[in-house]
């Protein structure tokens, strides 16, 4: 591709994998008011997290076998349209129920821009060159946790909670224009037969122990991260009375991290294997989680938890660019399918979690660190027993 092309085609498709933290993060500040308006717990207003997380799991499913089968662009405008929908759904409901609704409906749609950009990038490159454009998608997608809750915390100092999804229902039709532009890059003749021939590369894929290793990596490490997203804004506002602008600053300060770190794997691509990036993005978050249980016992001062979280979440950048880099570049032709399983697993997790993480009410953070723990303690197994093992570098 020429220069212009390209440049193109990475801030197109980094927008579009950021649609699930624009959909998450940009309300986070709102959480505590959104749960006082409707007038429920706090482990039911994680749960409009929950249904939308749930939904982009779900919708990743459909969306990446239809790609491969209808090629990219019509399935990502149909995603756009309903995605548009069911945010404008989000802004007119007055009760929970219908609010859950939506959400689903929402993340099922949006969905169909994180799995069909990742096939996307599988169509136009590989190797250490897949491996970069992972992550420039990652920083692109990084910058997202940075703005959205700084946007959604100025917005509750003028109006309500609903106006955010205003905002999100304007960026929904300003993607939906994008993808009117974006020029097809699957051929007739590379796209699957039939939707059944589609649907038949799961359980192949399923089969491929290695590829199923990145798939659980992927649910365990995302699962921790979820729920940091989650109990995040109780724990700072709750407990260390944190207001919702600085709330928001802290988060940006680690999405930040998130897409500093970001630069990392594009940067070593070629010269660092895809692989021990992978094992230290494992371990440094291992560590740092272990430590922030440690603090949330000890009520730790806040400058500690924020370093904390610093070092347990920032790494999620290098972990998702070099998993999905050695996960797809076996796959070929299965890109799409493989995309969306792949993305499946890594919200799955994260959408049953997020309740969890409130179940013991909003002024404790133990359930919160503990969650973050056994998600990057099971990733830790789960990436010895299944990905080193089966990689040439590592045994």
């Amino acid at each position: 591709m020429h220069t212009h092309s390209r440049l193109w085609l990475t801030i197109f498709l980094g927008i579009m994998t950021a649609i699930a933290p624009l959909s998450t993060d940009m309300y986070l500040p709102a959480l505590p008011e959104v749960q006082a308006d409707f007038g429920i717990s706090t482990s039911l207003v994680q749960m409009t997290l929950t249904m939308t997380t749930l939904g982009m799991a779900l919708g990743q499913i459909l969306a990446g076998p239809l790609s491969d089968l209808m090629g990219r662009r019509r399935p990502l405008l149909i995603g756009m349209l309903v995605f548009i929908g069911a945010t404008l759904g989000c802004v007119l409901a007055q009760d929970i129920c219908l609010f859950l609704l939506f959400r689903f409906f929402a993340g099922f749609a949006g969905a169909s821009g994180i799995v069909i950009a990742r096939a996307i990038a599988r169509d136009v490159c590989e190797g250490a060159e897949l491996t970069r454009f992972f992550a420039v998608l990652m920083m692109v997608n990084g910058f997202a946790p940075i703005i959205a809750p700084v946007i959604g915390g100025q917005i509750l100092l003028f109006a309500e909670w609903r106006a955010t999804f205003v905002l999100l229902t304007l960026i929904g039709i300003v993607l939906a224009g994008a993808t009117l532009i974006y020029r097809e890059t699957l051929p007739i003749e590379e796209r699957s037969r039939n939707m059944t021939d589609s649907l038949r590369k799961f359980p192949t894929l399923l089969r491929d122990r290695y590829f199923l290793g990145h798939c659980l990596l992927q649910c365990f490490i995302f699962g921790a991260f979820f729920s940091y997203l989650a109990g995040s804004s109780f724990v700072f506002q709750n407990i260390y009375a944190v207001s919702p602008q600085g709330y928001s600053i802290i988060f940006a300060v680690i999405g930040l991290g998130l897409l500093l770190a970001g630069v990392l794997p594009a940067r070593l691509a070629g010269r660092v294997p895809d692989i021990v990036m992978l094992k230290y993005s494992v371990l440094i978050p291992l560590a740092g989680s272990a430590l922030l249980l440690t603090g949330f016992y000890f009520s730790a001062p806040l400058a500690v938890i924020i370093v904390l979280l610093f070092l347990t979440v920032v790494p999620l950048s290098v972990m998702g660019a070099a998993s999905f880099s050695l996960a797809l570049s076996r796959q070929g032709q299965n890109a799409g399918s493989a995309s969306a399983l792949i993305g499946c697993f890594s919200m799955l997790l994260g959408a049953c979690m997020m309740p969890v993480v409130g179940i013991a009410g909003d002024h404790t953070a133990l359930p919160m660190g503990l969650v973050m723990l056994c998600g990057y303690t099971l990733g830790t197994i789960v990436f010895y027993g299944m990905i080193a093992v089966d990689h040439p570098m590592m045994r």
